[in-house]
């Protein structure tokens, strides 16, 4: 892929303030559409954005700047986002789901240390990088409909979904061809400005709900372990560190990086120190996230110093609560809008990738990458109760079930068919 910049590039003030612009508005969708996991007060809701906002800054700072080193969105790792919600329709304390969501970084920490990360990088193929590149688009697809472009509580709301959907795809394609160089990195924040104008234009603002940051309840009272619920979310962090090795591997893939194995090391390792600090201030935990591909393919850019900017503004953004309301009032279809844009170009790279390395050669090869597609799509559609609830959390993540299949495919059934 032809890049205007790679990876360790530094940009010149102007183009780094672009760039980071739309790395920006990229984090605060990821983390804004998790939000609504608080429970609560509406000031207990706005100040658990706050933290959250804040992790999801300091995350991605750390990981571009001593981790994995790669311009990689961080943002709130859905299968925990899967798992707490699970926990509070059973019943369980808010400090027990919490408790366990720091005890799965404790183990992803260790694993990070010993030497099993370098035999889990073995079994990502070229094959299985263009599959979970493909598997993020598809299994956001429902969020991205129900939860957010659908998501309006009257008709005339999901009107405006439909409507949004259809003019601001086409606008944001436009724009992309037309657009050359740096100029490539408007087109989201100028979807997400027209959109929020044309929405709130229409619709009522929401009501503004403030409460003052402070360091009382940063943190869980304390540490409860219920180990039915702990052994529920080793289940999920086993589909949080498929997740993380995918977006790290995927991307340096793609970008023809050669000292992945340390990269992913370093990742995983403060993956798993970031879920201890989340799950000890009772949030969700982060995790990196496979969007940039698309970001990457449709401007250009690869630098990591871009998202150097975007993190540290989205952590300084958590102390204030009128900022962090402002961020999270953004209408739910803009963003969806804006991420079905992203994930039309996530597929696009998907593809490009397929090409340059000739991965789907006969009918076997296709056969290994469309099966884990269907099969993502059958759990992620999976009816609520179906499972066991210790193995729900890992079931119906599509995403983490089409990993598996795709791991299973490529290195058992369809061996004999793998190039590499």
């Amino acid at each position: 892929m032809k890049l205007r910049y790679n990876v360790d590039d530094k940009l010149p003030a102007g183009q780094l303030a672009l760039y980071s612009v739309q790395w920006f508005v990229l984090c605060i969708a990821v983390v804004a559409t998790s939000v609504f996991v608080a429970q609560g007060t509406p000031e207990d809701k706005l100040f658990y954005a706050q933290k959250l906002f804040a992790v999801m800054g300091i995350a991605g700072l750390v990981q571009v700047v001593w981790g994995h080193r790669l311009p990689l969105v961080v943002g709130p790792a859905a299968v925990l986002l899967v798992g707490v919600l699970s926990s509070l329709g059973a019943g369980a304390d808010s400090s027990a789901i919490y408790s366990s969501v720091a005890m799965g970084g404790v183990l992803v920490t260790l694993l990070s240390i010993g030497g099993l990360m370098r035999y889990v990088q073995c079994l990502f193929t070229p094959r299985i990088i263009v599959v979970i590149l493909m598997l993020i688009a598809f299994t956001l697809t429902p969020t991205i409909a129900n939860a957010l472009v659908f998501s309006g509580g009257s008709e005339d709301e999901r009107m405006f979904g439909l409507i949004f959907a259809v003019v601001g795809v086409v606008a944001m394609v436009v724009l992309n061809r037309t657009l050359r160089g740096v100029a490539k990195s408007l087109v989201i924040p100028i979807a997400l400005v027209a959109g929020s104008v044309a929405y709130f234009i229409l619709f009522d603002t929401p009501e503004h709900t403030g409460s003052a940051a402070s360091l009382e309840g940063m943190f869980i009272e304390e540490f409860t372990f219920d180990w039915g619920l702990v052994a529920a979310f080793v289940i999920c962090y086993i589909a949080l560190i498929i997740n993380d090795i995918g977006s790290m591997e995927s991307l340096g893939a793609m970008l023809g990086i050669k000292d992945m194995d340390r990269r992913t090391k370093r990742g995983i390792r403060l993956t798993g120190i970031m879920n201890i600090v989340a799950g000890g201030m009772g949030v969700l935990g982060p995790v990196n996230y496979s969007m940039s591909p698309g970001v990457i393919a449709s401007t250009g850019c690869a630098s990591r110093y871009a998202l150097i900017p975007a993190t540290v503004i989205l952590a300084l953004c958590g102390l204030s609560p009128d900022v962090i309301w402002v961020l999270t009032a953004i209408p739910a279809p803009v963003i969806g809008v804006i991420l079905l844009f992203l994930m039309g170009t996530q597929l696009a790279a998907s593809f490009e990738m397929l090409q340059s390395t000739q991965s789907a050669r006969t009918f076997s090869d296709g056969l290994t990458m469309g099966l884990p597609l269907m099969v993502a799509m059958l759990f992620q559609l999976m009816p609520k109760g179906i499972a066991p609830a210790v193995v729900e959390p890992l079931l119906g993540n599509g995403f983490a079930m089409g990993v598996i299949t795709v791991i299973v495919m490529e290195h058992i059934l369809n061996r004999s068919n793998s190039t590499k």
